[in-house]
């Protein structure tokens, strides 16, 4: 099983990230998730994004949420990367790239995770608009979106 789980302050290079994850023979499906800084949130011209993390909690953090998907689903490999600091528009932010032999494995796990991600994981995030800064809340669709995993 291939694992590769970061919080990083500097960028990811997705292609290299792909390759290092998918180059197994046994591999049939690789299903990814990049997520980036976009211009617009709350009805407001975003102009960049801040991310903070308790260094040593997220990581375990990362690692449990992993561990659940492994348990889920028959997986080979896992990239799970997840960028901190100032970020400005168009950045990547967050890599979830999931390996299996089958498609609906890698689909459902990588959903999972990023699920997972955005409810249980201890990041936290501070937009920059033109006019001021403002810390995110949890999203009620998120939070729902991660309660359907618990019904399975």
């Amino acid at each position: 099983m291939v694992r590769n789980i970061a919080v990083q302050a500097h960028d990811f290079v997705l292609s290299d990230e792909y390759d290092t994850l998918s180059s197994r023979t046994n591999i049939g499906a690789v299903v990814s998730f990049v997520g980036k800084v976009r211009d617009m949130n709350l009805n407001d011209n975003v102009i960049g994004l801040s991310l903070e993390h308790y260094p040593g909690m997220t990581e375990k953090s990362l690692h449990a949420i992993v561990d659940q998907a492994e348990q889920r689903w028959p997986l080979l490999g896992v990239t799970l990367i997840h960028r901190v600091g100032d970020l400005d528009l168009g950045d990547q932010i967050v890599l979830v790239a999931v390996a299996s032999a089958h498609r609906q494995a890698a689909f459902s796990a990588c959903d999972f995770i990023m699920d997972y991600l955005k409810t249980q994981a201890p990041f936290w995030k501070k937009e920059r608009t033109k006019s001021d800064t403002r810390w995110l809340d949890a999203r009620e669709s998120d939070v729902l979106a991660a309660q359907r995993w618990q019904t399975e």
